[in-house]
């Protein structure tokens, strides 16, 4: 890894069914950085969040968090290790209140944490709503809050966001962009993000790396990559 990369991938390859899904992949990021990966459908994204959070295991390549390998660690052992990552669908319990969320958050595995450290998350992400609340009601950006303030609260080192802004209109993206810049800014940690809605990206991304067909084919700053006419031909051109 380069002087300051705090979480990286080198030489990832995956297969799935036969298929190659990924080969020879690379990308890093250093805390207080905000990495954004783009690509079309199909081009191994989110895959790749799969081999960066634990759930696949690649047939080649590595992970390392702070210069350490857990490339071997599951799920849990690399979220113990602060490795954070949200979904495209904000899925909450239908039944349980946001209080009752909040609560089995806190006690999902050792060490528990405490109300006020869910109250304080809380407020990090803005989430007004009454905790009585049931979280299957809410509209999906305060489920999206939700859901991050309970990722929040055990003190993540890494986020791994796929498509944070997936069904949020203009003012919630602005919120959600303000949002990241804290977490970055005030509490320096890495972030890669999946995300369609570009004009976020630009505004928020400090480099941009590009997957066309399981392969990088780009990385530079937003405005490079998104002139590359590379990308542009794999990317815009080819997107549906």
């Amino acid at each position: 890894m380069s002087a300051g990369t705090f979480f990286a991938c080198n030489g990832i390859s995956l297969t799935l069914g036969g298929r190659q899904i990924l080969r020879d992949v690379a990308l890093q990021v250093s805390r207080g950085e905000v990495l954004g990966l783009i690509g079309p459908n199909g081009a191994g994204k989110t895959s790749l969040f799969e081999v960066l959070s634990g759930r696949y295991r690649p047939q080649a390549g590595r992970v390392l968090l702070d210069g350490v390998d857990i490339t071997r660690l599951d799920t849990v052992r690399r979220a113990r290790a602060g490795v954070g990552r949200t979904y495209q669908s904000p899925v909450v319990p239908d039944a349980l209140s946001v209080a009752e969320t909040f609560r089995a958050a806190r006690k999902a595995h050792a060490p528990f944490r405490s109300r006020h450290e869910a109250e304080w998350a809380a407020r990090l992400v803005n989430l007004t709503v009454p905790w009585d609340r049931i979280a299957g009601t809410l509209d999906t950006f305060d489920r999206r809050k939700l859901l991050m303030a309970c990722l929040l609260m055990r003190r993540p080192k890494v986020l791994l966001m796929d498509e944070p802004a997936s069904g949020l209109i203009n003012t919630e993206i602005d919120e959600l962009d303000l949002l990241l810049r804290t977490l970055v800014d005030e509490y320096h940690l890495a972030v890669i993000v999946i995300e369609h809605r570009l004009e976020l990206l630009e505004a928020l991304a400090d480099r941009v790396t590009v997957l066309n067909l399981g392969e990088v084919i780009a990385e530079n700053t937003p405005e490079a990559v998104f002139r590359d006419p590379a990308v542009r031909a794999a990317y815009f051109e080819g997107a549906d």
